[in-house]
């Protein structure tokens, strides 16, 4: 018969594999209630403490961690936007297929919101979000562009069409975009970002 009293599997663990549980489980605490915190306040009104507290934690915690603000911030939003490989699409399709990706990205991840408040109010988010683009739309811009000297006017267009459409409709929550459809986003914009990446430049 089994010895009721035999200790888990996680309790017979060395004290060193169960510290380095705890602490992994504290981080994934702290950046999860961060994202949460700067989606919703902003990078300026977000505190350590009120992020410490949604993590039920020790603020202590949070410093010992990260160190500070800044840092918790690049931590909590590194982000991959899983852009799809433009290589497998015809050329044509490329702009409906990024609209459509990103439509995807806006409505499922809240990283994506905390960067754009924080980008347009703040030096270390506005850093952030330059960083997302260069390391990963001006790829893509660069497979399809006609001449690699436009590829970064080419994708900063496609960045104002994207993060314009993002701030209006997820931040500032105007009627106008708010109210349109999935559909009718992308019989709107889809076009114009295929022009900005592929268009003979005028």
């Amino acid at each position: 018969m089994p010895d009721s009293a035999a200790p888990s599997p996680s309790a017979s663990a060395p004290a060193s594999t169960r510290a380095s549980r705890r602490s992994d489980a504290t981080r994934a605490a702290i950046l999860a209630a961060a994202r949460e915190r700067f989606a919703a306040d902003g990078y300026e009104r977000a505190t350590i403490r009120a992020i410490a507290r949604d993590a039920q934690i020790d603020p202590s915690m949070v410093m010992r961690y990260y160190g500070n603000k800044e840092s918790l911030f690049a931590a909590a939003v590194s982000l991959d936007l899983h852009l799809p490989d433009v290589t497998a699409l015809p050329r044509e399709q490329v702009g409906w297929t990024l609209v459509a990706h990103f439509l995807r990205l806006w409505e499922d991840n809240e990283e994506l919101t905390a960067i754009l408040r924080v980008g347009v109010t703040n030096p270390a988010g506005a850093e952030r979000t330059r960083q997302v683009f260069r390391d990963q739309l001006l790829p893509v811009a660069r497979v399809v562009c006609p001449d690699p000297e436009q590829v970064t006017m080419r994708a900063a267009l496609c960045a104002a069409q994207l993060l314009g459409l993002a701030l209006t409709r997820y931040v500032l929550r105007f009627p106008g975009t708010v109210d349109l459809s999935h559909e009718e986003i992308l019989a709107w914009l889809a076009p114009t970002v295929q022009r900005y990446l592929t268009a003979p430049c005028p």
